[in-house]
This record gives C-alpha cells, sequence and structure tokens, in this order.
C-alpha cells in the first residue's frame, strides 16, 4: 500500500501572493489563516492522506529575524488549527495530520548548536503541536545530529515519529552535512522511528538514494522531493529570497515517484513547487495501480 502526503504550502501561498521571502514567512498565519486552510483542503481534495501543519518557519531564530520569537506559540497553535479545520471541513476523518520538525536555523545549513539545546528547542516546538497532531515528522535535516534531537524530542509525546532528510542535489547519496545514511540512521538507533524519509532535494537525488535507504534499514521509507533548481554542495543562501523552481510538470514528477514505489518507497509526496495537482496526478496513478513508469 502507497499512502500519500501532500505537497509544498509555501509556494501555493507564494502564488496567491503571500508567503513573499523567507523573512516573513510564517506571517500569512497572522494575515491570512483561511488561505492556509484552504490550500489544506485542495491536497486532502487530491487525494493525500496526510497533511502538515504548517510550521516550517516556526522556529525561534526565522520568527526572530521579523521580530516576532515571542509569537511562535500562538503562531503554531494557529497553524495546528488550520490544519485540523481543514480536515473537519473535508468530511476525511481517515487523513492524518503530521506536526513539522523543521531545522532551527537555515534549511541545507548544518546546525552548529549543543545537542541539548536542539532537543530543548524540539520539545517546545513539539509541545505546541501535540495536542492537535497524529504523528511527528522531523523534515528537511541536514545532519544525522539534528534529525536525532527532533526525534528524541518528538519520543516524549507518544506519538508516530517519522524522519525525514535532505541530500545533496549532486545525488551522491550524502546528506547535505556531508554524512552517509548509515550515519544518519544510526544516530536514531535508541529512537523508535516509524518511517525514514528523503525530502526536499532534486528528483534525481532521491531516485539515486532510494535503494540504498530500502536496503539499509527495515522502516518504512519514502520521499517527496522539491522542485527547485538543483544547488551545488557548497551553496550558501544569499538573503531571504526563495530558490527559482524548475518546470517540473505533474506527469513528469510521477514518474520519478512511482519509480521511487518501484524501489520500496511506501510513502511519497512532495514538498516545495509540489502543488495540488502533482498530488491529484499521483492519486490518480497509485489508484489505477501504476506503480512503476511504462
Amino acid at each position: 500500500m502507497t499512502l500519500l502526503i501532500d505537497g509544498g504550502m509555501g509556494q501555493e501561498l507564494r502564488a496567491r501572493g503571500l508567503n513573499p521571502d523567507a523573512k516573513t514567512a510564517g506571517q500569512a498565519l497572522i494575515d491570512s489563516p483561511k488561505v492556509i486552510q484552504e490550500v489544506h483542503e485542495e491536497f486532502i481534495s487530491a487525494g493525500a492522506e496526510i497533511i502538515t501543519v504548517w510550521n516550517y518557519a516556526l522556529t525561534k531564530h526565522r520568527l526572530g529575524l521579523s521580530n516576532m520569537a515571542n509569537m511562535i506559540d500562538e503562531m503554531t497553535r494557529i497553524a495546528v488549527e488550520m490544519a485540523n479545520e481543514a480536515r473537519e471541513r473535508a468530511g476525511n476523518s481517515k487523513v492524518r495530520i503530521a506536526g513539522c520538525l523543521p531545522p532551527l536555523r537555515e534549511s541545507y545549513q548544518t546546525n552548529k548548536q549543543e545537542v541539548s539545546s536542539m532537543i530543548e528547542e524540539y520539545t517546545e516546538i513539539a509541545r505546541c503541536l501535540a495536542p492537535g497532531v497524529d504523528l511527528f515528522l522531523c523534515e528537511t535535516m541536514s545532519s544525522a545530529a539534528e534529525a536525532a534531537a527532533a526525534a528524541k524530542a518528538a519520543s516524549i509525546f507518544g506519538k508516530p515519529i517519522w524522519v525525514s532528510w535532505t541530500l545533496r542535489d549532486e545525488a551522491d547519496g550524502l546528506l547535505r552535512s556531508g554524512e552517509t545514511l548509515d550515519d544518519a540512521l544510526a544516530a536514531l538507533d535508541e529512537i523508535s522511528i516509524e518511517a525514514t524519509l528523503l525530502n526536499c532535494c532534486d528528483v534525481t537525488a532521491v531516485g539515486n538514494a532510494m535503494p540504498s535507504l530500502r536496503a539499509k534499514t527495515t522502516h518504512s521509507i519514502g520521499a517527496y522531493a522539491n522542485a527547485f533548481t538543483p544547488i551545488s554542495k557548497d551553496w550558501k543562501r544569499d538573503g531571504n529570497h526563495f530558490r527559482e523552481l524548475q518546470d517540473l510538470t505533474p506527469e513528469t514528477y510521477a514518474d520519478h515517484a512511482l519509480l521511487w514505489c518501484a524501489d520500496g518507497a511506501e510513502v511519497i509526496g512532495g514538498c516545495c513547487g509540489i502543488g495540488p495537482a502533482h498530488i491529484a496526478n499521483l492519486r490518480e496513478r497509485i489508484d489505477k495501480g501504476m506503480l512503476a513508469v511504462n
């Protein structure tokens, strides 16, 4: 059975005139929360069985860029409410809600915080999420240590934990930190994990790594790639603008994602730039049993 998760919220909001840059990401929760709810509903209507709370940008560091760090609890509560209201309005109680445990600093950059500090910060995020989510998704993890810290914090709350790493776009099978999947999995040895995934990297990077991930773990595995133009391992953020998107049609994306299923993926979906149309195409092809590309 293939589980289908949703796509990327941030780019969908940008298309609607919200979420203009990384510095103010999350402001839409204050200005237009119902639009976020509507996007969740669109993903559910497209066939997603799991939707992710839009709290990726709700960390002390990210909110601090716009002097909103003191609003993390309130904004996380709104984000959880929007996901739950979307599920209720869709009338589909089988849809599960994932609470996001994101990178605490910059995406794709190795976090140099002490592990104890990361666990403390993740515990506060998870505490805000826990009453309204069905599972925790530690996503876009660039290093073994940050993923383990997020998972350790999530383990306090007695809900299923999924961990998803982001890989270099060079498709060399390494995390953004340069660590191997063996390193990443070993860091989770003492934590009960339900699924391990790959996300927010190029479709080719995911495709090259999926057979290796399947061979290395008995967890459920999966992936949800982005539609950004690939970047090098030496890439550094320059300002607060978002990266450019490539033309990745729903059909082309599904061709890649269904190959991941052939290599063992049990969970697929999309990340940045993958919208409801992509998820709907995946839903149709999964339902038709098209789990291999002709």
